[in-house]
């Protein structure tokens, strides 16, 4: 469902991204770890289609610049850019009529339930803290019930409720049969809920591990691996 195939990012003289292949099948989730720089953030940008690189990214199989990409994909960015001066319910007015959604009221009541935003739909994105930002961008993402989802850092200004049902949602996602790529730094967040890791270091995927394939804690692969000194991450 999300394939990565020898992509490469520079930003001038720097490479970010080096060569890059990586594929999340339809009802898995996917983790990207690794230390700040490595990379994931551009690699996150690069598979949602808002930077140029060397190489190809495909979503259920189309160009991730095609439309048809863009509307199997849902994007929840690290930082949330609300519109200072919509409501939290005309945000998802907006991503209704930019999908061309229809019967959608009833699910978007439910997101707002769910994330505890109910009470919130009449104020302003100028208004709401980063939190609340953060989850009005969450359900902006899955108004439109996108076959994959991409996820960057999630979790970070969330509250305990927000945490637990953001993570109760990702599981849902998976059981529905969507791919979920997240990049986090919150490795104890996903220890419970993840089939296949992307452990990142140096602007390369270093280590490809499957739920299955080690009895140890993803924390334990994890520095394992970043520990190692460099250029021995076999």
């Amino acid at each position: 469902m999300i394939t990565v195939l020898n992509l490469s990012k520079k930003y001038g003289k720097k490479l970010a991204n080096d060569n890059i292949s990586l594929h999340v099948n339809a009802g898995e989730i996917g983790v990207l770890l690794g230390p700040n720089g490595a990379g994931k953030s551009t690699l996150i940008k690069s598979v949602c289609g808002l930077l140029r690189f060397q190489g190809a990214v495909f979503i259920g199989g189309h160009d991730c610049r095609a439309e048809q990409a863009k509307r199997l994909l849902g994007y929840v960015p690290e930082i949330p850019v609300p519109y200072p001066l919509l409501t939290v319910d005309e945000h998802l007015q907006f991503i209704a009529k930019a999908y061309k959604l229809t019967d959608w009221r009833a699910y978007a009541d439910e997101l707002l339930r769910r994330f505890d935003l109910l009470d919130k739909r009449n104020k302003l994105g100028k208004e709401l803290s980063k939190g609340m930002q953060q989850k009005v961008s969450v359900c902006c993402a899955l108004l439109p019930n996108p076959s994959a989802m991409i996820f960057d850092e999630p979790l970070v200004g969330l509250d305990p409720h927000g945490i637990r049902e953001l993570k109760n949602t990702i599981a849902a996602l998976r059981d529905g049969g969507r791919a979920v790529l997240i990049s986090t730094h919150m490795i104890d967040s996903m220890e419970e809920n993840w089939d296949v890791t992307f452990i990142m270091r140096d602007a390369r995927v270093v280590r490809e591990v499957r739920r299955g394939e080690s009895g140890e804690k993803l924390e334990d692969i994890y520095f394992s691996i970043i520990e190692q000194p460099e250029g021995d991450t076999k």
